[in-house]
């Protein structure tokens, strides 16, 4: 079977992005499963339920998050009843929602789902290596193929859980840095492994914001507003051709396509 992941939605550029690009990559690709890190959909920070709707009517079956999954309080009694929303599974006990889910393919196969959060220059979570471990053991028996979102700053702590759950997971993605990286691979055991999926959203500015803004902030060092840019729309994201009887991975191809 063959799996879309999306990079970070940011704001109503890659919503829109969505709406007309997917489509058109799902058929061209064969897509049956779709998963879309959105925690940047709300305005470049955050998911709402209408938002999270909104993507569902287009096409995803799963939205993944990190860090600004809770700058919209109206998502979490949502997160609480919808499995198909994860935060990161590797907040403490007791946060709102799932870190891990199994949603069924548009052919019927189960797919499982981890949304995990990295530690190296970002908010000291549980330890992401033990949970993911913790997660896998809870879906493996319902789930031979099982994707994980690494959302995560530093490249070495991505790659260091493809190297510890090689073999163990479909595929790891990671995701935050809103930078596409070219070393997609498939380990030795079987997991395709991508730093990071890259943004779907506006590619005029800087991550999504207006390149004037972030420019006045790192050459005054002075509080500023940062706006979503508006040009130059790309959906990125990667496909990954997983055996559904193995849970092995078989290929996996980076996508960037324009916005025209």
């Amino acid at each position: 079977m063959k799996i879309l992941f999306i990079g970070d939605i940011v704001g109503e550029p890659g919503r829109r992005a969505i709406a007309e690009l997917l489509p058109g990559i799902k058929k061209a690709n064969e897509i049956e499963f779709v998963i879309g890190n959105a925690e940047n959909v709300a305005g470049g920070s955050g998911v709402t339920p209408s938002l999270a709707d909104e993507l569902f009517n287009h096409g995803l079956d799963v939205i993944t998050s990190g860090d600004h999954i809770w700058k919209r309080k109206e998502i979490i009694d949502r997160i609480e009843s919808d499995r198909r929303i994860l935060r990161p599974a590797n907040y403490p006990s007791g946060a709102p929602g799932s870190g891990s889910t199994v949603v069924k393919s548009e052919s019927g196969t189960d797919v499982g789902v981890i949304n995990l959060m990295g530690r190296v220059f970002m908010q000291p979570l549980e330890c992401p290596f033990k949970v993911a471990q913790e997660e896998i053991n809870k879906i493996k028996n319902r789930a031979r193929v099982i994707i994980i979102d690494m959302h995560a700053e530093a490249t070495s702590e991505k790659i260091a859980l493809g190297w510890y759950l090689d073999g163990q997971v479909s595929a790891i993605i990671g995701t935050h840095t809103h930078v596409q990286t070219a070393d997609e691979k498939i380990l030795p055991n079987g997991t395709a492994f991508l730093s990071d999926a890259g943004m779907t959203g506006p590619y005029d500015g800087v991550i999504g914001r207006k390149k004037e803004q972030i420019l006045a902030r790192f050459l005054t060092q002075m509080p500023m507003k940062f706006e979503m840019a508006e040009g130059d729309i790309q959906l990125h994201g990667v496909v990954i051709d997983v055996d559904d009887k193995t849970g092995k991975a078989n290929s996996i191809k980076r996508i960037q396509k324009k916005l025209t």
